[in-house]
């Protein structure tokens, strides 16, 4: 079954230094932007991350330093690859809990401003595992009859991610061949920030989701205690989650003037 979509959609996925949003880096990056006529294209990029990649890293992808030494990095890749995604839906695998807000961290680090409000994501990885609960080399052989060669290789894990949402599409008809659905299906709370910190309450009002302030409305805290949002700008939290905190405090200040 072919996705039925109103604008394009990109499917991405990420090779990395590490599975820590706030300080790891990609060191591969693969799109493939589906568009509504069914016409495609696809773009795979090695990246300078800049940092060493450590060795057991390097074990699941395969990508050394010496193969990135001479390659962009991605401030420099960030413009071409916000120019792909910029005005398309997002999809991927394991793509809300790490892909999307990894790339969010980079896009920020390079002054591009990345706003998830514009575009909706599909996380294919949640999908398959509320109906089946595997792997994605488990999920290719299951709904493609395929095996995966060449995982966590970005471009194989990007394609395979693709064709299993389209075959999801054919087993379960209680999935509907719409982006919206798809995307609020495989959400798993509704989140202002990628990393969860920042939720919305039942008013769809942004809430603190951690620490003394959980569930305390964002913008009563940061009038209330200004000192805290001056922590939590100099604290490791995501650069996402400090744009959303600085988003919201600049509303209220507006609001006030």
């Amino acid at each position: 079954m072919e996705l039925i979509l109103k604008k394009p959609i990109c499917f991405f996925d990420l090779e990395t230094t590490g599975i820590k949003v706030a300080v790891d880096r990609i060191v591969e990056i693969a799109i493939l932007k589906v568009y509504p006529n069914g016409n495609k294209e696809s773009h795979t990029w090695r990246v300078n991350p800049e940092m060493p990649i450590p060795e057991e890293s390097s074990a699941i992808h395969g990508i050394t330093d010496e193969m990135v030494v001479n390659e962009p990095t991605f401030k420099e890749l960030a413009p071409k690859v916000y120019a792909l995604i910029k005005d398309s839906d997002l999809g991927g695998f394991n793509s809300n809990r790490f892909d999307i807000p990894l790339l969010a961290e980079e896009l920020l680090r390079a002054e591009i401003d990345f706003d998830m409000k514009k575009a909706m994501s599909v996380d294919v990885q949640t999908i398959f595992h509320k109906m089946e609960k595997r792997t994605l080399e488990a999920a290719y052989k299951f709904y493609c009859n395929k095996d995966l060669k060449d995982a966590h290789s970005a471009a194989a894990d990007t394609n395979a991610t693709y064709e299993v949402l389209k075959a999801q599409l054919d087993k379960y008809s209680e999935l509907e061949n719409d982006v919206r659905f798809l995307a609020d299906f495989s959400s798993h709370k509704s989140h202002a920030d990628f990393a969860g910190f920042i939720s919305y309450n039942e008013d769809g009002v942004e809430v603190f989701s951690f620490g003394k302030y959980k569930d305390r409305l964002v913008s009563e805290v940061l009038d209330n205690d200004p000192g805290y949002f001056s922590w939590l700008l100099n604290a490791d939290f995501p650069l996402y989650t400090k744009t959303v905190l600085t988003r919201i405090r600049l509303q209220k200040l507006n609001t006030k003037s």
